[in-house]
């Protein structure tokens, strides 16, 4: 289907001026912008008002689904079109949501800058420039942030940035990449580090998380634009749901609106107000009448039950179905340099399972080990980037190698760290697609105290989406 394919979504608004106060207050903030601008739209001071529609003249939105695509395109799924688009990809588009990501952030930055310390833990005494590049120098750190800071915010602004892409036209793959470099080099080693050193939790949670978040928006909006935007029934419940799933665009389209021409590429249709006459010419009343346009596959109306995948769709066999999540138990036994007794730890992991084969994960484990010298517990850690090479790779049961870096943290302590690198070897055993079993042991080594620690973990693997399907 092509991009001038698409479906007229027609919302209806009937306000009563003089009977139903309720369903006019509900079109105050529709009608601000055209009053702005009475005087240039001709509209006068009676209640016969004609005001001019504002068009969007092409369809803004567009998916990959739609493109048309080389056969032997997907011969090698990990290249990136993202910088030199060649299937229909919109990059017009992608950069003027770019610059609108970018001018929405100052309201971002000021919001967070206001915040209580205590949840932001964003410094914000002293130079702003110097902060920077203090922070920049300083970082990536393992962060404190709250729970909900990192594994709900981070992941939903993610998901945001991969609309960006995701809705110029991109596949998934380079949408993803799309918010990986703005969550990056655009958050934080950008805005963010003017109060804070970089987050190497957020460097992956924001990217990996955000793909999977991101796509998951991507559908939900189609689907409720494809039940008329209603949720429950609700014409507000429904226009509140698809703000919250891709706010970008929809500030975007509000812009727009404002101004009456297109000021940033995002959103589609046109809005309309017009007198119109009832019984028979006796009475009048004014609606509000906004006709959206947006690409839908091949127009079919479905449910999210019938909705077909990605893969049916492009037979791109690349998705966010490559990110998985580990947790497990493990234990450590540290190297008698540190005076600190073997005990149990919790393992947590997130990564890409880039193929069979292939793997890369940022690895964390915590426990509570006891001083030898004090007999008092303390706080250990080790965060690590690995990378996994699997062997036997037609069976379920399969053997690998691993190897990265990382460093060792003391008491919660960054003057207490170490640098560490790390060999290991163990077993993924798959259970299905989604869930699998892996088990490993590593030897960790630091070569600035000449330390040697070695662990075993035991974890419960999760794939996002099909999981490991090919």
């Amino acid at each position: 289907m092509s991009r001038d394919e698409w479906i007229n979504t027609h919302y209806m608004i009937n306000v009563n001026l003089s009977k139903n106060l309720s369903k006019y207050l509900s079109l105050v903030f529709l009608v601000i912008p055209f009053y702005l601008f009475a005087d240039d739209m001709g509209v006068n001071d009676d209640y016969h008002i004609e005001l001019e529609s504002i068009h969007v003249n092409e369809i803004t939105n567009s998916a990959w689904e739609n493109q048309i695509v080389e056969k032997n395109f997907y011969d090698n799924p990990y290249q990136i079109s993202l910088f030199s688009p060649q299937n229909g990809e919109d990059s017009d588009r992608l950069w003027s949501q770019t610059q609108s990501v970018f001018a929405y952030g100052i309201g971002v930055t000021a919001v967070l800058y206001f915040l209580p310390e205590s949840f932001s833990n964003w410094d914000t005494e002293g130079e702003d420039f110097i902060k920077w590049g203090r922070n920049v120098k300083m970082g990536p750190l393992w962060d404190r942030d709250k729970v909900l800071v990192n594994w709900l915010g981070h992941p939903y602004f993610g998901g945001i940035y991969y609309q960006v892409a995701r809705k110029s036209g991109y596949r998934q793959w380079d949408s993803f990449v799309y918010g990986l470099l703005m969550s990056t080099l655009y958050w934080e080693y950008g805005v963010e580090a003017v109060a804070e050193p970089p987050s190497i939790q957020d460097l992956v949670i924001t990217p990996l998380l955000g793909w999977a978040w991101g796509e998951w928006a991507f559908n939900q909006e189609q689907i409720i634009r494809r039940d008329g935007g209603q949720i429950w029934g609700s014409d507000i419940i429904g226009s509140t749901v698809l703000a919250l799933l891709d706010p970008i665009d929809s500030l975007g389209t509000g812009i727009n609106n404002l101004f009456g021409y297109e000021v940033i590429r995002a959103g589609t249709g046109n809005i309309s107000m017009n007198d119109v006459n009832i019984n028979g010419g006796v009475d009048s009343e004014y609606y509000a009448q906004i006709n959206l346009a947006y690409t839908f596959g091949n127009g079919q109306h479905y449910s999210s039950t019938q909705a077909p995948h990605y893969y049916q769709q492009t037979n791109d066999p690349l998705d966010y179905s490559v990110v998985g999540l580990s947790y497990g138990i493990g234990y450590v036994d540290l190297d008698s340099y540190w005076q600190k007794d073997k005990g149990q730890t919790t393992e947590y992991s997130l990564g890409m399972y880039f193929s069979r084969s292939f793997s890369t994960r940022v690895s964390y484990s915590k426990g509570k080990l006891k001083d030898l010298n004090t007999n008092k517990k303390i706080n250990y850690e080790n965060y690590s980037i690995n990378a996994q090479y699997y062997f036997d790779t037609e069976k379920n049961i399969r053997p690998f190698i691993s190897a990265g870096f990382g460093e060792m943290l003391r008491e919660r302590d960054n003057e207490k760290k170490v640098f560490q690198v790390n060999l290991g070897a163990g077993f993924h055993c798959k259970i299905t697609n989604n869930i699998a079993i892996k088990t490993d042991v590593r030897h960790y080594y630091s070569v600035c105290t000449k330390t040697s620690e070695n662990a075993f973990a035991l974890n419960v693997v999760y794939r996002l989406g099909k999981g490991e399907w090919y």
